[in-house]
C-alpha cells in the first residue's frame, strides 16, 4: 500500500496584502501595478485588498474596501494620521496576518520573506532609508527615539492585535499630535511602550535616492542599480516616485540615469 503519511501537508495561512488610496495623488494604475507585483512575487494565498475613497479603475480581483475610520472625538476632523484606522480592533473584518505596502514603492523580489519573518510587529527602521544625520546627536534623547523611528511604507502585522495604537490616538489626538511631528512617530512609540516594535533587515527595503542612485558627481558616470539582497524599492523623501517614473527628479548635483529595470519592475 502506498505510504500516506501520519500528517497532512500544512498549506499556508491566506495573508492580506493592505493598501491605502485616497484623494488625487496616486492614480489607479499605482494600485493595479502594486497588486500586480504581489501577484508576481508571493506565491503564498493573499487578498489584496485597497482601502479607498474611489474604486473606479482598480483591477479585478482587488477587493475595494471603504477607508477605514479613525473614531475621532466629535468635532474632530483632522484626519491627517488616518493611516492609524489599520490599528482598529474591527477592521472591515479582516483577521489574520497583514503586510501594509505604501503606493509608493516598487516590489523587486519575493516577498515570502516578509511573513516568514519571526516577530509580532515588524518595519522598516526610518533611518535605515536615510544617510547619517550628525547634527542630531546634540540632542541624544531626541537622536535615540528618532533612530527607533519605523518607517511606516512597509509593515507586518497581526491585524487587530494593536488597537491600543488606534485607541491611544483617538483618546486625544490633540496631545499625540503635540508631541510627535507625524503619525509613524507616535504609531512607533505606542510599539515600543508595549514591546512589539521590531525592524525588517535593513537590506530588504531600500531607498532608491540612498542607495540605488549613485551618490553626488558620481551619479555622472553610473546609472541607478538594485543593491544586492533588496526586496522592495521604497521612495523616502524626494524625488518622489511618480517624478523619477516620469524621467524628472534630476539636480546639478544628483542626475538621474537608466532606469529601466526600476519601469520594468513597477509596470511588470
Amino acid at each position: 500500500m502506498p505510504d500516506t503519511g501520519d500528517e497532512a501537508v500544512q498549506q499556508p495561512e491566506t495573508v492580506n496584502v493592505i493598501c491605502m488610496k485616497w484623494g488625487s495623488l496616486y492614480g489607479p494604475e499605482y494600485v493595479n501595478n502594486l497588486a500586480r507585483g504581489v501577484a508576481r512575487h508571493l506565491k503564498r494565498p493573499h487578498r489584496f485588498v485597497c482601502f479607498t475613497d474611489d474604486e473606479s479603475g482598480l483591477d479585478a480581483g482587488i477587493e475595494a474596501l471603504p477607508m477605514p475610520e479613525l473614531d475621532l472625538p466629535a468635532g474632530k476632523t483632522d484626519r491627517r494620521w488616518r493611516k492609524l484606522a489599520l490599528f482598529r480592533s474591527d477592521l472591515a473584518g479582516l483577521r489574520g496576518t497583514g503586510l501594509f505596502l505604501d503606493l509608493d514603492l516598487v516590489i523587486v523580489d519575493d516577498l515570502e520573506p516578509f511573513f516568514a519573518h519571526p516577530g509580532k510587529f515588524l518595519i522598516i527602521r526610518d533611518d535605515d532609508l536615510f544617510r547619517a544625520k550628525p547634527l542630531r546627536r546634540v540632542n541624544p534623547e531626541r537622536d535615540r527615539f528618532l533612530h527607533s523611528v519605523g518607517n511606516s511604507s512597509v509593515f507586518r502585522y497581526e491585524i487587530g492585535a494593536h488597537a491600543y495604537i488606534h485607541d491611544a490616538y483617538v483618546a486625544d489626538p490633540e496631545a499625540a499630535m503635540a508631541k510627535y511631528e507625524i503619525s509613524q512617530q507616535f504609531q512607533s512609540a505606542q510599539l515600543a511602550a508595549h514591546g512589539d516594535l521590531a525592524y525588517w533587515p535593513s537590506d530588504w527595503c531600500v531607498s532608491f535616492k540612498n542607495a540605488c542612485v549613485p551618490r553626488g558627481l558620481r551619479s555622472y558616470l553610473g546609472d541607478p542599480v538594485l543593491p544586492e539582497g533588496a526586496k522592495i524599492v521604497v521612495f523616502a523623501g524626494n524625488p518622489k516616485m511618480t517624478e523619477v517614473l516620469e524621467g524628472g527628479g534630476q539636480r546639478w548635483y544628483r542626475r538621474i540615469g537608466d532606469i529601466g529595470w526600476l519601469r520594468k519592475a513597477w509596470q511588470g
